[in-house]
């Protein structure tokens, strides 16, 4: 494949997951969809179609193998119940509570995250690119919640709550699925993980559990944006692209995610969007491009952030 494709593969994948957020926000505002329902169907749905593109390739059989040991099998259920229906449903319930660039921006502080774990744990030397990336963090944070005002939050609580849970499941989801990606192809460990995390919440919320003839066309045209081009073809984009692209590269063209949940946001939406809050997005941003341009830290004996195939799904 070409290195233009790849390139196109990409950004193409990464405007999918920004703006299928910000699609989230609308059924939730304005069709009534339950946060439940939407992520139950979404996994399940896009977790079968990723699985089916599994099938279709050169390695069949691998959609069966990671059910033939234990050491494989309890991750993988580990995996899926507290990476990926973890991120989902945090991410969503920010979106819910907030929007779709908040809760995008407030993901992305999972490198951040890391790094913080793995210099506590030893595992990494902290250096003065990482101070650096955690302070732009920071104050990132501080503008885009507070709107530069001291006294009280231009955002929900409860959005943000979630949104800060949403990428401490991020950055447990991106380190626990190491070991499993060395071993099999992340279309089938994500789609396996999106199958367990959709039957674990169906018990909560079945899929079929839905007034259907109360959705409108427009709603059903939002849901097949969200489940099909905004889970499943931006996964399969972006995976696809490593194929003529560096993990480095596909991570740094894929920071333009948060910037259309943003644009999507405020001038799609129409949503509230302060002066400073601006600010603390191009602090954020700033931040996720350093990362994304040396993702290699000071290592001393870990190897967590040798160059692997990324695992990123929103």
């Amino acid at each position: 494949m070409s290195r233009q494709k790849g390139i196109f593969l990409v950004i193409t994948g990464a405007l999918f997951w920004g703006i299928g957020g910000t699609v989230s926000k609308k059924l939730f505002q304005d069709f009534d969809i339950n946060v439940e329902w939407l992520v139950t169907t979404r996994l399940l749905i896009a977790g079968l179609l990723l699985l089916a593109v599994q099938f279709f390739s050169k390695d069949r059989a691998q959609i069966f193998d990671v059910w033939k040991t234990k050491k494989v099998a309890v991750p993988l259920i580990i995996f899926g119940l507290f990476g990926m229906l973890a991120v989902q449903y945090t991410y969503m319930a920010s979106i819910e509570h907030g929007n779709a660039a908040v809760a995008t921006l407030l993901q992305y502080l999972a490198p951040v995250m890391i790094i913080v774990y793995l210099v506590f744990r030893k595992q990494t030397v902290l250096t003065r690119r990482d101070v650096f990336t955690v302070t732009l963090a920071l104050v990132g944070c501080f503008f885009l919640l507070t709107n530069g005002s001291v006294s009280q939050l231009s955002v929900p609580a409860p959005a943000i709550i979630w949104g800060v849970l949403s990428g401490v499941a991020l950055a447990f989801y991106t380190l626990y699925a190491i070991p499993l990606l060395k071993q099999f192809d992340s279309l089938v460990i994500v789609g396996w993980a999106m199958i367990i995390g959709s039957f674990f919440l169906s018990w909560i919320h079945p899929p079929w559990q839905m007034n259907f003839q109360a959705l409108t066309g427009e709603a059903i045209f939002h849901l097949v944006f969200v489940i099909i081009f905004g889970t499943m073809i931006a996964f399969w984009f972006y995976i696809k692209s490593l194929q003529s692209l560096s993990a480095k590269e596909s991570s740094l063209l894929a920071s333009i995610e948060p910037l259309a949940a943003v644009f999507t946001t405020v001038f799609w939406l129409n949503e509230p969007f302060g002066h400073f809050q601006w600010v603390g997005t191009i602090c954020i941003i700033f931040m996720i491009f350093i990362l994304a341009l040396n993702k290699e830290p000071a290592t001393k004996k870990s190897k967590v952030y040798k160059e692997e195939k990324p695992l990123k799904i929103s």
